[in-house]
């Protein structure tokens, strides 16, 4: 985290890191970076007030606290709220367990939400868990649980791995 405990956001796109700075270290020295503050954090998960709580190999625990701002027209927080921080610990767990040189991108997610939340349902704890993790695929699932300890959406993912650029290819 931050020096204040709060994570580092970035602020523009030249306080993210490259394809070239990200292929250097592995997956996991990334997203702890991320999680300590020594790496800033991309600005979705500001806009959906979250953060990385726990990381380590092949797992992932994300915090998100719901808002006013994130309600459908229906008045409940919209389903892509529920999609964008399943698909953030999804993707993340898989990049945790990535070696130096390799990323990912999402081929594909489900999404099955369960009940729905409001700003006074409170925090929300998404932990996202690595099932499988090879040379082009890495596959995982994500369980979105309330401080209430109710369950309150599930994921999954197939996640393609692929090669980062190295500073020749730059």
């Amino acid at each position: 985290m931050a020096q204040d405990g709060a994570p580092r956001w970035a602020t523009g796109p030249d306080e993210l890191l490259s394809p070239v700075e990200l292929g250097t270290m592995s997956g996991l020295e990334f997203i702890v970076g991320m999680a300590e503050g020594r790496l800033p954090n991309p600005p979705i998960l500001r806009l959906m007030r979250a953060r990385f709580v726990a990381v380590e190999k092949g797992r992932v625990v994300v915090e998100a606290v719901p808002h006013f701002d994130h309600y459908n027209p229906l008045g409940a927080v919209h389903g892509g709220w529920f999609g964008a921080l399943l698909d953030t610990a999804l993707a993340c767990a898989v990049q945790t367990t990535l070696p130096k040189g390799k990323g990912y991108t999402t081929l594909e997610y489900r999404v099955n939400i369960i009940r729905p939340v409001l700003a006074e349902t409170g925090p929300m704890i998404v932990t996202g868990e690595v099932d499988h993790s090879g040379r082009r695929t890495g596959v995982s699932h994500a369980r979105m649980e309330g401080t209430d300890g109710k369950l309150y959406a599930t994921g999954s993912t197939t996640c393609l791995v692929l090669d980062l650029p190295t500073v020749a290819q730059a």
